[in-house]
């Protein structure tokens, strides 16, 4: 009887607890937005810098928008929809339930090692989305257990003062300059948890699970899963759906802070996002005026000249994308496009049926305007191939297509079809750009 009590009593703290962090989005509304044309689009995408709503899709002509709007905000956000004319729909009246659902369900299965490689190092459960220092410690001990093929480093120190740590994954140390390097990232953006496990997998795949031997013999790889670690730790603790890094001192109250990092690289800075710090799209006060940007820019500056393809995890929308953020097609677009729709190929074949395929396109065409991104920098510095991926969203949890929130059955699903498309890329850089 004891236990019993005692385990009804760790239940409802846990429960209370859940339901505290996410009170700040009681009464959020989702909606799904359509637009007819591009004009709509425009004036739609064009409400992120001119109120607080938060995009969770860009609206677009081929593709729903979605916004998160707070209850203070709901009536004034229809009243603009219905003066252009845009239609809309409620996917969720309170966001704030699917919150605490998707917390208990990924509370449930925390400790489930069943998906773990019975090998010297165990690699991290597809069963929940691990934290900053989980995934930390997993890095180093990855390092000391494989040295003559793994190497630990640091890439500098986030706002907060937590180590960004990265893998270098090479069968010759990276000193033999003819093999092309891959770098690939995830979470610059905090609430991204999806592109978590397309990075640990990739890891996996390349130190654990080696099944594709040229994969690590041919190429040389650069893997940073955590870019951003504040904010990434603050959606766990606080503000789930947190966008930008932690920084402070923006306002003289603290009333609004943090920087959106895939606004703050330098390439056509300012230009397509917000000066208002209370945006989810601040490009913060000047280009690379982040740790954690700088830390991203200084791989590039180390590797560039070998680095052949770069590619950013993020969520959500199913799609492949290449710059340039203000509408301009890079020289090789054509090639861009080709070896985008080779890789979105590749996952589509491994894809689960109810997820959408994967589009290919510039990032101002298929979703909007956007300036200071990660991979047009990349791109900029001669990086010939550079994209941004935006892996699917949730089905499951409630009815409709919930953007941010994690599927616990797709967690492993996730990492998998977005390693068969990485590769493809990686292939292709070997075989055909590094001659």
């Amino acid at each position: 009887m004891a236990n019993f009590c005692k385990s009804v009593f760790v239940f409802c703290v846990a429960f209370y607890v859940v339901c505290a962090k996410h009170e700040v989005y009681d009464g959020h509304t989702l909606y799904e937005v359509f637009v007819k044309n591009e004009d709509q689009a425009k004036f739609v995408n064009g409400l992120e810098t001119k109120i607080p709503v938060d995009f969770f899709v860009y609206a677009h002509t081929s593709r729903n928008g979605q916004v998160l709007v707070s209850k203070e905000q709901r009536k004034g956000f229809e009243d603009l929809l219905t003066s252009g004319d845009v239609e809309y729909k409620v996917l969720a009246e309170n966001i704030r339930e699917q919150l605490e659902m998707e917390e208990r369900i990924l509370a449930q299965h925390k400790d489930d090692k069943s998906n773990r490689f019975a090998l010297g190092v165990e690699a991290l459960s597809y069963n929940h989305i691990h934290r900053y220092e989980v995934v930390d410690d997993y890095l180093v001990r990855l390092g000391n257990a494989f040295p003559e093929l793994v190497t630990v480093v640091s890439a500098g120190q986030s706002f907060e003062g937590r180590d960004v740590k990265y893998l270098k994954i090479s069968t010759t140390n990276f000193e033999d300059r003819r093999k092309p390097v891959v770098f690939v990232m995830s979470l610059l953006h905090a609430r991204d948890w999806v592109g978590l496990p397309g990075t640990l997998y990739t890891i996996d795949q390349l130190v654990l699970n080696v099944t594709e031997s040229d994969l690590v013999n041919d190429i040389d790889w650069i893997i940073l899963p955590i870019a951003n670690p504040d904010g990434f730790e603050f959606t766990h603790t606080d503000f789930r759906f947190w966008r930008k890094n932690r920084r402070t001192g923006l306002t003289p109250d603290n009333s609004c802070l943090g920087v959106d990092l895939n606004r703050n690289f330098d390439i056509f800075w300012g230009t397509a996002s917000s000066n208002n710090v209370c945006s989810d799209v601040f490009h913060g006060p000047e280009p690379f005026s982040e740790p954690e940007t700088q830390n991203i820019r200084g791989i590039f500056e180390a590797y560039s000249d070998r680095i052949e393809l770069f590619i950013d995890l993020h969520a959500h929308g199913s799609m492949i994308l290449f710059g340039f953020g203000n509408g301009q097609l890079a020289p090789n677009a054509l090639t861009l496009n080709l070896v985008g729709v080779n890789m979105a190929q590749a996952i589509d074949r491994v894809k689960w049926n109810a997820k959408p395929d994967y589009s290919v396109g510039n990032i101002y065409y298929a979703t909007t305007a956007a300036s200071g991104v990660a991979s047009d920098f990349a791109h900029a510095l001669g990086i010939p191939l550079s994209y941004t991926f935006d892996l699917p969203a949730i089905r499951g949890i409630s009815a409709g297509n919930l953007g941010y929130l994690v599927e616990l059955a797709f967690i492993r699903q996730a990492g998998y079809e977005t390693w068969e498309g990485i590769k493809v890329g990686a292939r292709i850089v070997r075989d055909f750009l590094n001659r």
